[in-house]
């Protein structure tokens, strides 16, 4: 006989951070590169010594942006999420 359990439980759609996280590095290695080719690179450093140095900041910046960014978006998720009654049954073995 089985036996049927109801149980309140919470859904919602949660975002995935670390998607957020490269979409904002990969968007801070592009706006550093725009932002290094505008201006004339130094010939005894050279263009992608530059570049390489200002990645690390256009790349932490970004993957800073990209966790803000996801973190707003998770609490405005949690704000939507609903509550649903599931039903649990739990089958005895027949003997």
């Amino acid at each position: 006989m089985s036996t049927p359990e109801t149980d309140q439980v919470t859904v919602r759609r949660a975002p995935r951070i670390p998607a957020f996280l490269f979409v904002g590095g990969a968007v801070g290695v592009i706006v550093t590169l725009v932002l290094t080719s505008l201006y004339p690179a130094d010939p005894a450093v050279g263009f992608a010594a530059l570049f390489a140095y200002f990645a690390l900041y256009g790349i932490t910046g970004g993957v800073v942006l990209g966790a803000v960014v996801g973190i707003i978006v998770d609490r405005v998720s949690s704000r939507r999420a609903k509550t649903v009654t599931v039903e649990h049954v739990t089958e005895s073995d027949a003997e």
